[in-house]
């Protein structure tokens, strides 16, 4: 291997380092002394369900593993969102799982909470995956409600998500097993069948405290919303079990029962690993966010037995398209390519550029996926559309609305993995987050902006500097310096994907070794619905 594949590998291992010291710290939740108080209380931590709960602990596809991360800091911050989302496997059936994290500010709500947990009812709801709920929060952070309770994508939404999906048969189980309540009491009673922890789980509208000033009533917890009140009493719940484990092995013994639905019908066969290494992927992404490479190398470290079949090799090179099988199962790849264009001025390096003969060429693989009911993958590491004379008189936005069009339209899933740079209208192009990929994650070498730091630092600097001189103000060029390396520290720091993750722009950071697996359990999700639309991209310019 050369100099540069080894000091390429070498940054990816410490990108690696840093995402896995970060997971570890997020696990956490609020604390070690959080945990113990947990335990105390004879209860198991959030995790500590879901590992109990599923069948293999190391086989869970957490979502959103990052939000908040960052944020909220004026508060003591809300690591995870206060919640664990993700997709795991109950008795061989994989479903969705929601646990709130009580070490967290008590499982409170804050605003990225809800937004966790409205993308991980989307998950369920897309795929027609199960969801269980394991509830134990003290409901909405009051200092934030006004950002939480009212909106259309806030705390409510999840009690339409509730119905919603009851009314199209996805079962949904709900667990008390802590506090439940004011409006957050319905989650759990809106779903199929809800079971309560004795003493430790509570459900009720208002809690003594409030009954105490609103009715006037002297009333204990327990008495009022506790596990025999709303089991033997009110019949809100269904179920009461003496402790955590013995409430999950009830809602195993659920699981172990259900019958089998309709499958989309995606082709799988025999899954095979790839015959060239995976770890290569470390030395063939580079570290120089425009310098070349070739992405069929990454293609074929990602499906089996490295056989790529390609379409329209030779046409648009820009976007590589193509067919294979990720642990068996068939897709659809789409993935910008970095290439080196001659030009009168000499060589420049584009960093995945889209250009009208690439996004037309893409547009007609997407179509053809959809005529054979192919998911799609999308490896996305672009810097945009090609923008000048030349492109704009070739129909550079009539190529690229057709791209849009067809991928927008889609009725396969898709899949989406950010590898190094999303920016601008790419992202969009390239199936981001607004273009509903059933999951997207993104590799540690990735950036997520509306354009590169080094233009938009320009930009921004040539703005804040007419500014200052529209005041009187002199600017000298040191000034300018200190004001350029400023603006563009902080433009990259919103580049980075931790920031994107934090916020739920990506459902998480994976290492690149991590990308078959990801988008396996997202295809085998993806197989539990029915695709029930036809393919129709309406009315195009062609």
């Amino acid at each position: 291997m050369d100099i540069e594949f080894n000091m390429n590998d070498d940054r990816m291992r410490q990108l690696n380092f840093k995402l896995k010291e970060k997971i570890k710290q997020v696990k956490l939740g609020g604390g070690e002394k959080k945990i113990a108080s947990q335990h105390a209380k004879g209860k198991l931590t959030a995790r500590e369900r879901i590992a109990y709960l599923i069948d293999d602990a190391d086989d869970f596809l957490e979502i959103g593993a990052l939000a908040g991360d960052g944020m909220y800091q004026d508060v003591g911050g809300c690591p995870s969102g206060g919640v664990v989302t993700g997709i795991g496997n109950v008795c061989g059936r994989q479903c969705v799982i929601v646990a709130n994290d009580a070490t967290v500010k008590a499982g409170a709500w804050f605003p990225i909470t809800a937004k966790k947990n409205l993308r991980a009812q989307e998950v369920a709801m897309e795929n027609h995956l199960p969801i269980v709920y394991l509830v134990d929060s003290a409901g909405v952070f009051l200092p934030m409600q006004d950002e939480i309770f009212p909106d259309k994508e806030h705390f409510g939404r999840q009690f339409r998500n509730n119905a919603i999906m009851s009314s199209k048969g996805i079962i949904q189980v709900a667990a008390i097993m802590g506090s439940c309540v004011a409006g957050g009491a319905y989650l759990p009673i809106m779903s199929d069948e809800a079971a309560i922890v004795d003493k430790t789980g509570s459900i009720f509208l208002a809690g003594s405290y409030l009954v105490k000033a609103a009715v006037g009533e002297d009333i204990d917890n327990e008495s009022l919303g506790g596990a025999t009140t709303q089991c033997e009493i009110s019949g809100v719940t269904d179920n009461k079990f003496p402790n955590d484990e013995a409430c999950l092995d009830y809602i195993k013994s659920i699981f172990d029962k259900i019958g089998a639905f309709e499958k989309a019908g995606f082709d799988k066969k025999e899954a095979k690993p790839p015959k060239k290494d995976p770890q290569e992927l470390y030395g063939l992404m580079p570290s120089d966010r425009v310098k070349p490479y070739e992405v069929r190398a990454l293609i074929e470290r990602l499906v089996d037995e490295s056989r790529f079949e390609e379409y329209k090799e030779k046409y648009g090179q820009t976007i590589v398209c193509g067919y294979g099988r990720i642990e068996g199962w068939a897709v659809g790849v789409v993935a910008n390519q970095r290439v080196v264009v001659k030009s009168k001025k000499g060589e420049m390096q584009m960093g995945g550029v889209i250009y009208s003969d690439s996004a037309d060429k893409a547009a007609r693989f997407i179509m053809n996926c959809n005529q054979r009911r192919i998911p799609l993958v999308f490896l996305q590491d672009v810097s945009g559309f090609m923008v000048g004379s030349r492109a704009e008189h070739g129909g550079i936005i009539k190529d690229g609305a057709k791209m849009v069009n067809a991928m927008a339209n889609s009725v396969v899933p898709k899949f989406t993995i950010i590898t190094g740079n999303s920016f601008g209208a790419g992202n969009y192009a390239m199936c981001g987050k607004a273009y509903d990929p059933r999951l997207i994650y993104a590799w540690p070498t990735a950036q997520i902006a509306v354009m590169s730091g080094a233009s938009a630092a320009k930009t921004l600097l040539q703005i804040k500097v007419s500014s200052l001189k529209a005041q009187g103000k002199k600017i000298t060029p040191e000034d300018e310096k200190k004001l350029l390396d400023q603006i563009k520290a902080d433009y990259e720091e919103q580049m980075s994907p931790y920031y994107a993750a934090s916020r739920l722009w990506v459902d998480g950071i994976i290492d690149p070794l991590e990308t078959r697996n990801v988008i396996a359990k997202g295809i085998r999700a993806a197989n539990h619905a029915p695709i029930e639309k036809t393919f129709n991209v309406g009315v195009i310019q062609t």
